[in-house]
This record gives structure tokens, C-alpha cells and sequence, in this order.
């Protein structure tokens, strides 16, 4: 079974005994796999622990139970799991920032979370260590024509945006080209949440409408990693997927202008495979393919 269909099972294997003791000893044994291998991989695919996910589907659950059912704090505290009252109340404001008795009295709704998707990808084992699978490699000077728009991740729609963007850019697009899609993500200005955006092809584009431009990415080394999805579904795990690199790799982040750039295969298709490329510093002994 492929790494990421054992994690999916997993998560519903999970949602489904909140109920029951959900140890790494208990969860891994249900896969026939060993908890120290379980624990690397479900760390790695989903960016955080066992306990820490439980935890949050605990929660999540209480939410339910306290807004739709007539249990008491007590009641919810033991079915879930959480040890006792007080662990529940620790934990709920902790996550929710608000007590379970104030969600109850006040009459505000807290949004109930799906169960997270699992963020598809090849990943490797170094030295005991598993992480996402990546390339050392240059990202060669490429001439990119597209869209160009403004970002502010304090807005809570900036993803959306960006999408929106995305999909302008795919509908301005003739069906009978076929290239690869590039979203170039800058780096936030200085002491702003702000950042810019390109989408774009690597041709020379002749659109005369405003914001559409033409660029030169000139040549950097980076990290390669692939991801299969949604362009904006990886989120916080890529962010822990690169931490992780850095961390087993010994390498480090390269200041430059660009963030990343995100290349999908398919510019009719921005749910297809894609590269995600980040610049790093180059060692002497780093080789590239």
C-alpha cells in the first residue's frame, strides 16, 4: 500500500475510535507497521504528530457534542478521551481560545474541521529519516509572460485570490496551447504581509490588458520537490516539508527576491502534478542533477 494511502486510512481509522485509547503503540499495530516507522511517517506527511492530530480531532468532535448535543462538559470530557474535566478545558481553550462552558452559554457556533486532505507526494528515507522526496538542481533562466497581481496573507481570502487570478490567467489561455503553468511567489515586503504574484507560461505573450507582463527569472540553485493537487492545498506542510529539508540536509535558504516557484505541468490542469522550486545556498559538495 502506498505511504500516503496507509496515512488516509489512518485518519479515518482515527475519526472513527475517538472514543477508544488511540496510542502510536495501538494505531500502528492496526497497520502491521512498526510505531517508530509509523510515527516518521505520519509525522512526515501530515507535519505533525500522532497526539498532536488526535488531539485536534478530540476537539473538533467536542465542538459537535457541545453545540448538538445534551451532554454534559463532564460527560464530553470522558467519552472523548481527554482524561479528565480539566484537561478538556486546558486543552479546548488552548485551541479554541474560549471555554467549553462560555461556547456553550454565549451561543457563538465554532466551524466544525473536515478531516485534513492528505497532501500527496514522493517522499525518502535518510538515515532513518523521512522526508519529502527532493533534488538539489538549478532552476534555469526561463522567460515567463502572465498575470500579475498583489497578495496580503493577513486577508483571510488571500487564497482565493490567488486561485481567482490563477483561473483568469488559465481562461485567457488558447485550449490549443500546451505548456506548463508558472505561479512565482516574491518575498514579502519589508515589515508587510504583502507579496507579489505571477502566473504565467515560459512564451512570449502579446495580451494587451493591464497587470499582464513579461519577466526574466534569471538562473538559481534550489531544491526541487513534487507534489500532486491543489496549488494552495499544501499549506502548512510544505512549510514543515522544507523545514524538515533544511534540518536533515544541512542546507540553507538563499536570500533572494523569489519565495518559490510553483510549476505545474498542465496549464489546463492546475490540479496536476507540480514542482514546487526553492532557492538554497550551494555548497561546494552539492551536486545537481
Amino acid at each position: 500500500m502506498e505511504h500516503y494511502k496507509v496515512i488516509e486510512k489512518s485518519l479515518l481509522y482515527i475519526e472513527n475510535n475517538l472514543q477508544q485509547t488511540l496510542s502510536l503503540e495501538s494505531v500502528s499495530n492496526y497497520f502491521n507497521m512498526s510505531k517508530y516507522y509509523f510515527h516518521r511517517l505520519f509525522s512526515t506527511i501530515m507535519g505533525c504528530s500522532l497526539n498532536q492530530y488526535t488531539l485536534s480531532r478530540r476537539l473538533n468532535a467536542s465542538v459537535h457534542y457541545i453545540q448538538n448535543e445534551n451532554l454534559s462538559l463532564t460527560e464530553i470530557a470522558y467519552q472523548l478521551n481527554f482524561g479528565t474535566p480539566s484537561s478538556f478545558t486546558r486543552a479546548f481553550k488552548s485551541q479554541y481560545g474560549i471555554s467549553p462552558s462560555s461556547l456553550r452559554k454565549n451561543g457563538k457556533t465554532i466551524t466544525l474541521e473536515e478531516i485534513p486532505p492528505v497532501i500527496k507526494r514522493p517522499i525518502k528515507n535518510i538515515n532513518g529519516d523521512i522526508v519529502a522526496d527532493f533534488t538539489l538542481t538549478n532552476f534555469e533562466t526561463t522567460r515567463i509572460s502572465g498575470i500579475a497581481f498583489e497578495v496580503d496573507l493577513a486577508r483571510s481570502d488571500f487564497k482565493e485570490k490567488i486561485r481567482s487570478y490563477s483561473r483568469m490567467f488559465v481562461d485567457s489561455i488558447d485550449g490549443t496551447i500546451s505548456s506548463s503553468c508558472y505561479i512565482i511567489y516574491s518575498n514579502c515586503q519589508p515589515n508587510s504581509t504583502k507579496f507579489k504574484a505571477l502566473v504565467g507560461i515560459p512564451q512570449n505573450l502579446k495580451i494587451s490588458k493591464p497587470n499582464y507582463f513579461t519577466v526574466d527569472v534569471q538562473q538559481f540553485f534550489c531544491t526541487k520537490f513534487k507534489y500532486f493537487g491543489d496549488l494552495l492545498d499544501i499549506g502548512d506542510v510544505f512549510i514543515t516539508d522544507f523545514a524538515r529539508f533544511l534540518k536533515i540536509s544541512k542546507q540553507e535558504t538563499e536570500e533572494s527576491d523569489i519565495e518559490l516557484i510553483q510549476v505545474f505541468e498542465d496549464i489546463h490542469n492546475l490540479d496536476s502534478a507540480y514542482h514546487i522550486f526553492v532557492p538554497i545556498k550551494k555548497l561546494s559538495s552539492d551536486d545537481v542533477d
